[in-house]
């Protein structure tokens, strides 16, 4: 980073569409739906958010993955995962599952629970050609584990990547993403990768971006604002209707990664690079040889 700041500017913003998965999971897609079909490297946003079991005690049952990294966080409840290569963790509210499905992984999400609050994101990350058959693997990371830097009027969860010299406990090779949950109560301004791709999602309160001009451009509760990919800082306000909030605060994720800037073709739970390679990937699941 340079000592001078220069601020992005929200480039767009999306509203997220109402859909289920899994077993009936009813959800929010904000990337992966027509308004923003990627983010390069991101395939994928979802958040759900229910104290209604009806909505989510489903879960997501077993299914298969190839080509790309899954990144599930918790805001509240409890998730339990299992996969074919043996693993099994449970996560908690603070909590992050980093799972890379490499060359191919099936695996099963499903609460940990039969009533109350559970709320959380899934995100999918894409992997580059050369990683893409790599051997799969996936991190649990505890809450207790998730250290918090003070930025600012901002309380930042380091989750992946680095900020204020704070790393986060998430590690990949592949691909190097920064991943935030922010809880701003004023005014922060946090550094960015120049030229990452970036996004900010709000899923409390409602916050303002500032440009170098001072320009402001509100982003609402349930909005996803793409970033302008140039530029090392991002600035942010917490809105007059937040300040009069109880909790004096507006929470939101920053998330920001490299585009990997390669042909991407996706059959559902695939992602690869060529149509000859989803084919394969369809025909190794059918054939039972996915994971091998």
């Amino acid at each position: 980073m340079t000592d001078a700041k220069t601020y992005r500017h929200v480039e767009k913003l999306v509203t997220g569409i109402a859909t289920s998965d899994g077993a009936g999971v009813s959800l929010t897609r904000i990337i992966g739906q027509p308004t923003l079909p990627r983010l390069d490297p991101f395939l994928m946003l979802d958040f759900f958010g229910s104290d209604n079991p009806g909505e989510y005690i489903a879960g997501f049952p077993a299914h298969p993955h190839r080509g790309f990294q899954t990144v599930t966080y918790m805001l509240a409840g409890k998730m339990r995962h299992k996969d074919s290569v043996g693993n099994n963790g449970l996560i908690e509210a603070g909590g992050i599952q980093w799972m890379n499905a490499g060359k191919g992984i099936i695996h099963e999400e499903m609460p940990e629970q039969e009533e109350g609050l559970l709320k959380g994101f899934q995100l999918w990350v894409n992997l580059p050609a050369s990683e893409k058959l790599s051997a799969p693997n996936y991190q649990d990371i505890t809450p207790d584990n998730v250290p918090t830097v003070n930025i600012d009027d901002a309380k930042v969860k380091v989750l992946a990547g680095e900020v204020s010299g704070v790393i986060g406990p998430v590690k990949t090779t592949a691909v190097a993403p920064t991943f935030l949950d922010v809880a701003l109560s004023g005014n922060v301004s946090i550094d960015i990768s120049d030229e990452d791709s970036a996004f900010i999602y709000v899923y409390e309160g409602d916050i303002a971006i500032l440009d170098n001009f001072g320009e402001k451009k509100s982003l609402k509760c349930g909005q996803l604002a793409v970033l302008t990919q140039q530029g090392n800082a991002v600035r942010l306000s917490s809105s007059n209707k937040v300040q009069k909030m109880s909790k004096d605060e507006a929470k939101f994720i920053l998330v920001s990664g490299k585009p990997i800037n390669e042909p991407i073709v996706q059959y559902g739970p695939f992602v690869m690079n060529t149509q000859q390679e989803i084919v394969q990937a369809f025909n190794d699941y059918q054939n039972g040889v996915l994971t091998n």
